[in-house]
C-alpha cells in the first residue's frame, strides 16, 4: 500500500509548533491549497491543543474553531479529490465535522469507534496514556509495546464488529510516553503492522524529535546537549523516523511539512514525484 501523507491543520491558538498560524478560515483555505499541491491526501483539521502540558478546551469554543475551517476548505480538498479529518476527542465536534465534510475521525482519545461506526466514516484510534495537561510526567510501561498493541486492536476490533467502515491504529508517539518509550515503539512499528490493521504514525516535530536533533548535533559539536532545538529546527528527525516508519510498513504519516515526507514517500517507494515544483 502507497503510505497516504496527512497534512496537520492547527485551527488553534496554542499548538506546539503552529498555534496561531491558520486559525481563521482564509489563512487555513491558503494553508490547504498549499499542502494539496505539495502532495497531501489528507488535510486533518484540529481545534483543541494536545500539547504538553495543554488544558481541555469547551466544545463550543473548539466548534467556533473548526467547523467554519472545514466549511472554508471542503470543496478545495474534494475537488482536489482529497480527504478531510478531523482531530477531535469530542463526539459532538466529531458530529458537526462530518456534517461539514470530514471523512475521518482522528481520535487521540481511542473512545470513538462507536460513533465512526454510526456516522459510517473512518477512524484513527490513538494510545493516550493520560491527558495532554499530564503529558509531562509520561506514564509508566513495563512492556509498552505490547500494551500499546492490545489497547489498540482491542477497540479496533470492536469498532469493526460495530459496523466502522475504516480504522486505522497510531501507537500516539508522544502522547503521555517518555523518550524511550517512543523510540520503542518505532523500533518495534512491526508489531503493530503485523495486527493487519493499517498504522498511521505522527513524529512531526515532538519532542522526541527535538532530543534526537539535539543529541545528534552534540555529539558532533554542533550544540550543547542541553539545548533542545526549537520546534522549526526537527526536520530531520521527523523525515528520518517517518522514513523508518513506512520503511517498516505505515500507512499513513501525519505531518506539518507535506512536501518534504511526499519526497521522502517518493524515495521509500521508489517512486519519482509528481507533484508541482515551486519556484525557490
Amino acid at each position: 500500500m502507497f503510505p497516504l501523507i496527512m497534512g496537520v491543520l492547527n485551527a488553534t491558538p496554542d499548538s506546539f509548533s503552529d498555534g496561531g498560524q491558520h486559525a481563521s478560515p482564509d489563512a487555513a483555505a491558503a494553508r490547504v491549497r498549499d499542502m494539496l499541491v505539495d502532495g497531501a491526501d489528507v488535510i486533518d483539521v484540529g481545534g483543541e491543543s494536545t500539547r504538553p502540558g495543554a488544558a481541555p478546551v469547551s466544545v463550543g469554543v473548539e466548534l467556533s474553531r473548526v467547523i467554519p475551517v472545514i466549511e472554508r476548505i471542503i470543496g478545495d480538498v474534494r475537488t482536489a479529490g482529497r480527504r478531510v479529518s478531523v482531530d477531535t476527542r469530542s463526539p459532538e465536534v466529531a458530529r458537526s465535522a462530518v456534517a461539514a465534510g470530514a471523512e475521518l475521525l482522528n481520535d487521540v482519545s481511542g473512545d470513538l469507534g462507536p460513533l465512526a461506526a454510526e456516522l459510517g466514516v473512518g477512524w484513527i484510534c490513538t494510545h493516550m496514556a493520560g491527558q495532554p495537561r499530564d503529558f509531562s510526567t509520561p506514564g509508566n510501561f513495563d512492556h509498552v509495546v505490547e500494551t500499546v498493541r492490545v489497547f489498540l486492536v482491542e477497540r479496533a476490533q470492536s469498532a469493526l464488529t460495530a459496523g466502522a467502515p475504516e480504522v486505522w491504529i497510531d501507537p500516539g508517539i508522544g502522547f503521555g510516553k517518555g523518550h524511550d518509550d517512543n523510540l520503542a515503539l518505532l523500533a518495534h512499528l512491526d508489531v503493530l503492522v503485523a495486527t493487519g490493521l493499517p498504522v498511521a504514525v505522527g513524529t512531526s516535530r515532538k519532542s522526541t524529535m527535538g532530543r534526537l536533533t539535539t543529541e545528534s548535533d552534540a555529539r558532533v559539536g554542533l550544540r550543547h546537549a542541553s539545548e533542545l532545538v526549537s520546534t522549526d529546527d526537527r526536520l530531520e528527525a521527523s523525515l528520518a523516523t517517518a522514513t523508518w516508519a513506512m520503511w517498516r510498513g505505515a500507512a499513513m504519516i501525519r505531518t506539518h511539512d507535506v512536501r518534504a515526507h511526499v519526497h521522502a514517500r517518493s524515495v521509500v517507494c521508489g517512486q519519482i514525484p509528481t507533484i508541482e515544483t515551486q519556484a525557490a
